[in-house]
């Protein structure tokens, strides 16, 4: 198991999920469909600087990127938002944080089913054990469904997050930095166009940017993180660690907001934590063939990259410059990373 790569989704979905109880701080102050687009903008803005501090460390997308990223964009960040705020418009609060459970199961299954990602029962039991950890840590008694057309808005907004992640995953070798920037600032110019034309007054400066703060952290950072996540574990597995964001969430308002202890909040942390231990614990071990294939992105000299360096190609490590894979046979324990995607 990568450790570092779990640990960047782990925390990808620790900034998701303090970000929630921050956002709560804005709910009533401003109206939810702008929120969302000042959240993806300061995303966007705040990742375009970071890019210009940064550049050249990874990467940068190529031409045949684009079909991937476009489909990831406009799924993600303008239907996703889009179907969730028709959804909350009809569906309780407590319905709706129950129903955007489902997100991790859709990633799971798109990846498993329609990408091929390999998966076994132990893994399969892992995911379970979290969503219906977070399903419990959502569920309330007195959650109203209101007719069918909101909850299927918001499960339709979940298989849309569903498609991006596994769409990013295509791209997940090139500049994380890069490709969270363009999703939130595309998401967040289309929400912002949406909830103007609706007629939704804007906030305060403060406000406004107070709101770009808590959507560089909770959005652009996240996904940085996540997407760099996509790269070493596969779409399933990062979307399991990832669906650990509410309970994460949920500690932090215990912490920050003062809200109390629950033995639904506990019983969460039990099944989450096995399904967690499930992942962590997996070894998958057989031979494999890795085709001949050029390609550039950020990495080192493990067994993967033995080649040689033209003039000019960095030399310290971790680095990125274009280099050949040539076709190669063995044995050794992996997961479904962006140099495993192979058939079983």
């Amino acid at each position: 198991m990568k450790i570092p790569a779990v640990v960047s989704a782990l925390a990808a979905a620790a900034l998701f999920g303090v970000s929630t109880p921050l956002a709560k701080l804005l709910i009533g102050t401003v109206d939810p469909w702008l929120l969302a687009a000042l959240f993806y903008l300061g995303s966007g803005i705040g990742l375009a600087a970071l890019r210009l501090l940064t550049r050249g460390a990874d990467a940068g997308l190529v031409r045949r990127d684009l079909p991937w990223i476009a489909g990831a964009v406009v799924s993600g960040g303008v239907i996703g938002p889009v179907l969730l705020m028709v959804g909350l418009a009809s569906t309780d609060a407590s319905t709706a944080s129950l129903l955007l459970t489902l997100e991790g199961g859709a990633t799971a299954l798109i990846a498993w089913f329609v990408f091929q990602e390999n998966f076994d029962r132990r893994i399969a039991v892992g995911l379970a054990c979290i969503i219906i950890g977070a399903a419990i840590l959502a569920w309330e008694p007195a959650a109203s469904w209101r007719g069918a057309f909101g909850p299927l808005a918001i499960a339709g907004a979940c298989l849309a997050w569903g498609i991006d992640n596994n769409l990013t995953r295509q791209v997940a070798l090139a500049s994380p930095v890069q490709i969270a920037m363009i999703k939130g600032l595309v998401a967040g110019a289309v929400n912002l166009l949406l909830a103007t034309a609706s007629g939704v007054a804007m906030p305060t400066p403060s406000i406004a940017l107070l709101a770009g703060a808590i959507g560089f952290v909770g959005y652009g950072l996240s996904i940085v993180l996540f997407i760099g996540a996509l790269r070493h574990l596969g779409a399933a597995r990062t979307g399991a660690y990832f669906s650990t964001a509410p309970f994460l969430g949920a500690v932090a308002a215990v912490v920050v907001l003062g809200e109390p202890l629950s033995l639904r909040l506990i019983a969460s942390a039990a099944l989450m934590a096995t399904g967690v231990w499930l992942h962590l614990t997996e070894r998958h071990e057989h031979e494999h063939e890795h085709g001949a294939v050029e390609h550039d992105h950020r990495h080192v000299h493990d067994e993967h990259h033995r080649h040689a360096h033209a003039a000019g190609d960095p030399a310290a490590e971790p680095h990125s410059h274009r280099h050949a894979h040539v076709r190669l046979r063995h044995s050794h324990p992996h997961l479904p990373d962006s140099h495993h995607q192979h058939s079983h």
